[in-house]
């Protein structure tokens, strides 16, 4: 499966480049672009709503979308018009120019740093007949069980997260055609949890690809 399409800035900041230009929680964006049609926000953490990085990918005809439970932070720093942002809560079903947006709960099951009540997003989004589920700073919990998607992108640093090896028991039992992933090597997690990932998938599903961004 060619993946080439997706790039892992920093962290879970992702671009995914098919016919709309997408970007997932914008972070430490050095080049300005100004090329996003959508701009997708999972949770309000720094490392995960930037106003700088938004501000070097939005244009006019950007689309923000974001957890219903951020919209007054959106619209307070985000630097786009109301009228172009869409705030969604946890299981709903959208549709935005080609691309079909589903929010998926993201969250912590034990750990008091997603909560729940908050309601922030993991997206499963599909474009050019290909869906990629982004999932946000989140734990394996039932409600991301029944996902179907051709490339997840996932973090597995642990600690703040799913661990590298709680997120190989998961794709492997959710049997994506791809994996890339997130959320290691900088703020938490190990440079080397990567490729331990990678080994980790080789033991539970070889016919899964697997992908390193970061």
């Amino acid at each position: 499966m060619d993946l080439s399409q997706v790039t892992v800035n920093a962290q879970s900041s992702i671009r995914i480049a098919g016919s709309e230009i997408l970007y997932f929680d914008p972070f430490q964006i050095r080049e300005t672009r100004h090329d996003a049609d959508m701009i997708f926000i999972t949770h309000e953490h720094y490392d995960h709503f930037e106003p700088e990085s938004i501000a070097k990918v939005k244009c006019e005809k950007t689309f923000l979308i974001a957890p219903e439970s951020m919209k007054k932070k959106v619209l307070d720093e985000a630097g786009i018009l109301q009228d172009k942002c869409l705030f969604y809560g946890p299981g709903e079903t959208h549709e935005t120019g080609s691309v079909v947006i589903e929010t998926v709960p993201a969250y912590n099951k034990l750990k008091p740093f997603h909560p729940r009540g908050k309601r922030w997003l993991g997206y499963a989004v599909k474009m050019d007949n290909v869906c990629y589920y982004i999932s946000g700073d989140t734990d394996v919990h039932e409600d991301m069980k029944e996902v179907q998607c051709d490339v997840a992108l996932i973090p597995i640093g642990g600690f703040y997260t799913m661990d590298r090896k709680q997120a190989a028991e998961y794709i492997a039992a959710l049997k994506p055609k791809a994996v890339i992933p997130t959320h290691y090597g900088d703020i938490v997690g190990k440079k080397t949890d990567g490729a331990d990932f990678v080994e980790d998938m080789k033991n539970r599903d070889k016919q899964i690809q697997v992908e390193l961004r970061l």
